[in-house]
């Protein structure tokens, strides 16, 4: 049995459009029965943090096998991207430089990737210039828009390539707020872990020093 850990999980395809309808309760009700613990959901377009002493291999082929037996779908195109709360954390750590950080005036998103390479993907978005930007990472599109001129982006044309089904968005503000969600739960399982008692120091016993022979002398 390998060791617990904290992941992410980013599920594709559900709540969209009035489509593949799945409540919040009833997926964490699904996962709680499928073994994973600290189950928490986040808003209602798929997000996840659980822990789990499996890999994220095992993890993500045991939900999608799940979900057409559980939920009453519109199509069976439901994907699961699991991450380590490391690799989310590289996400936010390597986003090109001001990216999210001026909300009031870009809106920022991270595309996810599923089995695509960031370099293949980035090829399908037509960024409109002076509106939007594209920048490729390490399994992730960060994508930007001028929220004054959202109405002339290009990004949204991304629906219509085969590159989409290789692919779920999640807003910054939300990318940010499951890794606070995943770091608390590592933190208030390492705060609840039991310590090893301190042992006592071992008393060092004193080897008596052998006793020196007295040499008698004998009369004459």
């Amino acid at each position: 049995m390998g060791a617990m850990n904290t992941y992410v999980v980013l599920l594709r395809g559900i709540n969209v459009g009035g489509k593949n309808k799945v409540s919040m309760a009833g997926l964490k009700g699904l996962l709680d029965e499928l073994g994973f613990t600290h189950v928490e959901t986040y808003i209602a377009s798929g997000n996840v943090v659980l822990r789990s002493n499996r890999r994220a291999e095992a993890i993500r082929a045991q939900i999608e096998q799940a979900f057409p037996y559980r939920f009453k779908l519109d199509s069976e195109l439901i994907k699961a991207l699991v991450l380590t709360r490391d690799q989310l954390q590289d996400v936010i750590d390597d986003k090109p430089k001001g990216f999210g950080e001026q909300p009031a005036r870009y809106h920022c998103d991270a595309i996810f990737l599923m089995g695509i390479e960031s370099r293949q993907a980035v090829s399908a978005f037509s960024p409109r210039e002076g509106v939007d930007r594209v920048w490729p990472g390490n399994g992730v599109i960060y994508s930007q828009r001028l929220s004054s001129l959202r109405t002339k982006s290009r990004l949204s044309r991304i629906v219509a390539t085969p590159a989409y089904k290789y692919m779920t968005i999640r807003n910054w503000n939300t990318t940010t707020a499951l890794l606070e969600m995943a770091t608390r739960i590592d933190t208030e399982k390492e705060q609840a872990a039991p310590r090893r008692p301190q042992s006592s120091p071992r008393t060092i016993r004193k080897i008596p020093r052998r006793a020196k022979r007295r040499r008698t002398e004998s009369g004459a």
